[in-house]
């Protein structure tokens, strides 16, 4: 199996020191980035700068494709996939941990339900890490888990119907393109990632499922 998965691609080493560094970098901006999340949802938008309450930042935050895709770019740019799985985890770990923090001591709100999701949702997310590390290597199956990747960011950018096509979100749109840098290795391969996303986008765009939900 060892063999199989280096052939996708092949983690590489760092020094202890380094490893120690990155992983409380990570943290430190999870829990910053959870802390302004909600900060924002604090604020009334018309209390925040003009740019920022044009910008929608905060709706922009309460959506899941910034953490889909901050969680994708932590994945990716790990040096190996136990790497990628432990950086997630971190990630999430400081920032549901300080959104939810600021919640319940500081805002006297206790929101049971959104918690559990959360909470689960970091549960899991180191496999799916060490899944997505994976997308930036080599054959089918890198190029099938940066499809699924496609698949999630597009349905946070997108709505799709019998008879329509629209963006939902600009800002989700942008990530959307984002993610497209992030896995991109060559034209060649972008162009069967992008195929492949998009055909399996439109044909699970209709089922009211998990993501649906989000």
């Amino acid at each position: 199996m060892k063999d199989f998965l280096n052939d996708i691609r092949k983690p590489t080493q760092m020094p202890r020191s380094r490893k120690i560094l990155y992983s409380s970098l990570i943290f430190m901006l999870g829990v910053i980035l959870g802390t302004i999340s909600k900060l924002l949802d604090e604020t009334a938008s018309n209390l925040l700068p003009y740019f920022l309450e044009q910008l929608d930042l905060r709706n922009f935050f309460s959506r899941m494709g910034i953490w889909l895709f901050l969680a994708v770019v932590i994945a990716i740019y790990s040096k190996s996939p136990i790497r990628s799985a432990l950086n997630v985890l971190i990630f999430f770990v400081g920032m549901v941990g300080s959104y939810y923090l600021y919640t319940v001591l500081i805002a006297g709100f206790y929101p049971k339900t959104y918690m559990m999701i959360w909470i689960a949702m970091t549960l899991i997310s180191p496999l799916l890490a060490f899944i997505c590390w994976y997308a930036k290597g080599r054959g089918v199956i890198a190029t099938l888990i940066s499809s699924f990747i496609i698949v999630a960011i597009s349905r946070q950018a997108f709505a799709f119907g019998f008879w329509y096509f629209n963006i939902k979100y600009s800002l989700e749109f942008l990530v959307w393109i984002a993610t497209i840098v992030v896995l991109y290795q060559s034209p060649k391969q972008i162009s069967k990632v992008l195929v492949i996303g998009m055909l399996l986008y439109f044909a699970t765009a209709q089922l009211n499922i998990f993501w649906g939900m989000l």
